[in-house]
């Protein structure tokens, strides 16, 4: 009587199936999770985009505590109603300019005393207005809005028959290039530690995010820079790894012979003042004036 075999390879060949099956499986699971997760990240930065790029703090301190004795606090209203704190003195020396002076993305105008101060003691005048949604101001922030404000202090400036010199630190760099696209009249255009566009720092820091679909405010001073008339300061420093200096670079480069660049060797984000900035532009502003 003849033994009946099972025929193992068939055998094997459903096992693999079977596990190669449950890998696939898997492979799935972990691929939608994957995806989740993913959308949860890209729905998170979409979401709080404005608190990532717009960061008021602290309270807006009197100026006189901040050794601004010279400086009044102007509350300006804008045409949409919101009003504005706005830091002003006068010119101290007849004929100076006065700074219209845009601060960066944090904290609030306090935290810029020691620059205002220097402005003030070499006779300039100064307006430094307090963004939409920072301490002493009311709205909110937004690019178009930040620009519409900007444009509304130059022309009061202007108004008075002040020479402006446009100043921006970081995040006020983008408002700073914008005004001075609309108003080529300003006298110098000072950018410390700008960069090409904001969303272009935003792809540098997450690769792996489409932030040019997903960014709103965009800034993109390097599509503007070509077609400002006015003389144009780019200060960065070799170390900032806030706004690396490649940015600087290409504005530099975009701009042509608008802009003179000055490379800062061993300067970080915050402290360019501390490394002869601000004699640099008054240099610039003395030799207009020869």
């Amino acid at each position: 009587m003849s033994q009946t075999h099972p025929d193992y390879s068939k055998v094997f060949e459903d096992m693999s199936r079977s596990k190669t099956g449950r890998l696939r499986r898997v492979l799935v699971l972990l691929l939608l999770i994957g995806g989740v997760f993913y959308a949860g990240i890209v729905g998170y930065m979409y979401a709080n985009q404005n608190a990532l790029l717009y960061k008021p703090s602290g309270e807006l301190p009197d100026p006189r505590t901040v050794g601004l004795a010279d400086v009044d606090v102007i509350k300006v209203p804008m045409p949409d109603g919101v009003v504005l704190t706005t830091w002003t003195a006068p010119p101290a020396i007849e004929g100076a300019p006065t700074v219209l002076f845009f601060h960066g993305q944090s904290g609030n105008l306090g935290d810029r005393a020691d620059r205002m101060r220097e402005i003030l003691n070499s006779g300039y005048g100064l307006l430094a207005p307090s963004y939409r949604g920072f301490p002493g101001s009311g709205g909110e922030p937004s690019e178009l809005a930040l620009i519409s404000d900007g444009i509304q202090l130059f022309d009061r400036l202007d108004a008075e028959g002040a020479e402006i010199v446009l100043h921006g630190q970081s995040l006020g760099t983008g408002v700073a290039a914008a005004v001075a696209e609309e108003r080529p009249n300003a006298q110098l255009l000072v950018l410390e530690a700008p960069f090409t566009a904001t969303v272009d720092v935003a792809a540098e820091r997450y690769p792996f995010l489409p932030v040019s679909v997903l960014m709103k405010d965009q800034f993109a001073t390097r599509d503007l820079i070509d077609s400002i008339t006015v003389p144009t300061l780019i200060f960065h420093g070799t170390e900032d790894e806030t706004i690396p200096l490649h940015h600087g670079e290409a504005l530099a480069a975009i701009s042509g012979d608008t802009a003179q660049l000055h490379v800062i060797p061993g300067g970080t984000h915050n402290d360019l003042w501390s490394h002869g900035l601000w004699a640099e532009v008054q240099s610039a502003l003395g030799q207009q004036t020869d």
